[in-house]
């Protein structure tokens, strides 16, 4: 975390501010030595370095700052300059040891100690990053998050804990410092740190919603699941108009044998606002399969979907899909498969489910039209053609499956199946226009494809 408020007016100011002597100066006398100007010049160089800086010109900015230095060796923040411009152009060792040179004129400059951080971190050297930070902490606490962090890259986890600690207490549990603990306890393996963590949170936070699921969790990643259910029917008690909490419940409660409340807990989660949509998903997934398993609840599932299913949730409509082909109600799966199609047209293998379905349930008219457009789409699919072709003979228009077969037989690569159901085809289209010789040859050929047994 960086904090510059570089303010280069306030350091020409001092650098260039007029001495004021108390004595009587003739400006009109000419100077007694033949130095010139210095002043003059160092100013000069120094807004050279910092146009060219500006304009990305890192070495003549180094050229001039050095030549500053040479005329004047006390002004910190020439040092300063040239070790930013040196961390610029990836020159580390210049840098720190240009930046120690300002930092030793002026011990307590933040502006100076966060660059010279900078550069340690650049070179992922945690050890010198650690130091120049505990003294950053001085000036902004805001730096005591990147003294964990840098704890936690040093394997330091001890002391990154620690921080992590300070600052929870100090500024509440962010999101940001939980994911490093919970990195710090994974690399360390220390689990029952972890939940003792979460339970002291619950303890002395319990009307905060977010760390029962935290510490649900981690029990049940812990196999603890007795601990995890007592902990999700606890925040069930505390807030009982809770959403987030059923996401575990409706688990606890399926494998406790208690599928009233399950289902109930399944239908607050598919109707929460707060629950994001892949999180439903799994919950539907769950529910598919427990309802295949118990069927007398599947209109609980038709009820449960009326208010889940939405049109941007294109997964949820293919698991529903799948569930009712297993029923074999290919009906309902064609229309769960085309709500799907309408969310993601390139969809190729939900568009493959769809023109099958349209064929297995008659819907020709349909199969033929669609299989036309996705050949605009994927004119390199055999599977389109074919489709496409059965569809025509149903329709009676043999002419036109003829042209669609015989060109899609050119995509076809090692699949003797799908070939032979092209032969199949043209010998039909053959027969209706009464193409007998070649109707025979097409069902010759599809039945040397055909497999021997």
């Amino acid at each position: 975390m960086k904090y510059k408020i570089y303010i280069l007016i306030f350091f020409f100011g001092m650098i260039f501010m007029p001495q004021i002597n108390h004595a009587q100066v003739d400006f009109n006398k000419t100077p007694d030595d033949d130095l010139g100007n210095v002043e003059d010049k160092t100013q000069e160089l120094f807004f050279e370095a910092l146009k060219q800086k500006a304009i990305e010109n890192y070495d003549r900015a180094v050229t001039a700052l050095l030549q500053c230095i040479e005329i004047d060796k006390s002004q910190s923040v020439f040092y300063y300059e040239l070790g930013k411009n040196y961390n610029l152009l990836k020159n580390f060792g210049e840098a720190e040891d240009a930046l120690k040179k300002a930092i030793k004129e002026q011990p307590d400059n933040e502006w100076y100690l966060d660059e010279l951080y900078d550069v340690y971190a650049q070179q992922n050297d945690y050890d010198k990053a650690i130091k120049t930070v505990k003294q950053l902490v001085k000036y902004h606490p805001d730096y005591k998050e990147d003294l964990a962090m840098l704890y936690f890259k040093n394997k330091d986890y001890n002391d990154a804990l620690k921080i992590l600690d300070e600052l929870d207490k100090e500024q509440g549990i962010t999101p940001s410092r939980d994911l490093m603990r919970n990195q710090i306890y994974a690399a360390t393996g220390r689990k029952k740190d972890q939940i003792e963590n979460l339970e002291e949170r619950v303890e002395n936070h319990p009307d905060e919603e977010s760390n029962y699921l935290a510490l649900i969790y981690r029990y049940s990643e812990n196999n603890d699941k007795e601990k995890a259910f007592e902990t999700a029917k606890k925040l069930l008690e505390i807030k009982p108009n809770s959403q987030l909490v059923h996401l575990a419940l409706y688990k606890f409660y399926l494998e406790g044998n208690d599928p009233e409340k399950a289902i109930a807990s399944m239908k607050i989660v598919l109707q929460s606002t707060q629950i994001n949509p892949d999180a439903k998903i799994m919950v539907l997934s769950d529910f598919v399969k427990f309802v295949g398993q118990n069927p007398e609840y599947e209109q609980d599932l038709v009820e449960a979907t009326s208010f889940a299913l939405d049109d941007t949730n294109e997964k949820s409509q293919i698991e529903l899909a799948q569930y009712y082909l297993t029923k074999g109600d290919k009906a309902k799966a064609l229309t769960h498969f085309n709500e799907a199609l309408k969310m993601d047209a390139d969809n190729f293998t939900v568009l493959k489910n769809v023109l099958l379905l349209d064929i297995d349930l008659g819907h020709y008219q349909e199969a033929a039209s669609k299989s036309k457009t996705a050949l605009l789409k994927f004119p390199s699919q055999p599977l389109l053609y074919l489709v496409n072709g059965v569809a025509l003979n149903k329709l009676n228009r043999a002419e036109e499956a003829i042209e669609s077969l015989e060109t899609g037989l050119d995509y076809i690569i090692d699949d003797p199946k799908m070939e032979a159901d092209f032969y199949k085809q043209l010998s039909l289209s053959h027969t209706s226009l009464n193409n007998t010789v070649k109707a025979k040859t097409f069902r010759d050929k599809a039945k040397q494809l055909e497999p021997t047994n």
